[in-house]
C-alpha cells in the first residue's frame, strides 16, 4: 500500500479489526518513511460489475457513487453515516449475490430509492426528485400522492 502522504512503497500495518457491521476490515497503517498514519478499508468483493448506463454506455461498478448520491440526498437530515453504509452495504449485496456481471444504472437507482423510503422519506423524496427528472410542482405532488399509498 502507497502512503498517501510521500507515496513511499511499503506501509506497515499497526492494527486489523473488523468493522462495526462486519463486512469490512479496517487497518490503521504507518508509513516508515515520513511517519504518517492512515486508515484504509478491506472489503470483500465477490464479482467484478459493470454498469449499464442509458445508451448502453458501459462502466465499471463504483460503490461510492451510491454512497455520494445518498449522503447528498439525506444532507441535514437525523441519518448517521453508519446507516448510509449499511444501506450501500446491503444495496451492494444484493447487486453482488443476484448473479449478474452486468447491472443497469435504472436497476441501482432503483435499490437505492428502497433503501432511501426505509431510512427518511424526505432523502426518498429528494432522491426521487433528480432521479425521476422532476420538471414542475406537479410531478413532487404527484410523486408524494404515490408515497403517501406506500405508507
Amino acid at each position: 500500500m502507497h502512503c498517501p502522504f510521500c507515496s513511499f512503497e511499503e506501509t506497515q500495518v499497526k492494527d486489523s479489526r473488523p468493522s462495526e457491521d462486519g463486512t469490512s476490515i479496517r487497518r490503521r497503517r504507518a508509513c516508515p518513511e515520513c511517519g504518517a498514519r492512515f486508515t484504509t478499508f478491506e472489503r470483500v468483493q465477490l464479482r467484478e460489475l459493470t454498469v449499464i448506463k442509458s445508451g448502453d454506455k458501459r462502466q465499471p461498478f463504483d460503490r461510492e457513487k451510491i454512497t455520494r448520491s445518498m449522503q447528498l440526498a439525506l444532507r441535514k437530515r437525523p441519518v448517521s453515516a453508519e446507516h448510509i453504509d449499511r444501506a450501500v452495504n446491503g444495496i451492494v449485496r444484493q447487486l453482488e449475490v443476484a448473479g449478474e456481471n452486468e447491472v443497469t444504472s435504472f436497476h441501482i437507482g432503483e435499490l437505492v430509492m428502497q433503501a432511501l423510503v426505509e431510512l427518511d422519506k424526505v432523502g426518498y423524496i429528494r432522491y426521487a426528485s433528480v432521479y425521476r427528472d422532476f420538471s414542475k410542482p406537479e410531478d413532487f405532488k404527484n410523486f408524494v400522492k404515490e408515497l403517501d399509498t406506500l405508507i
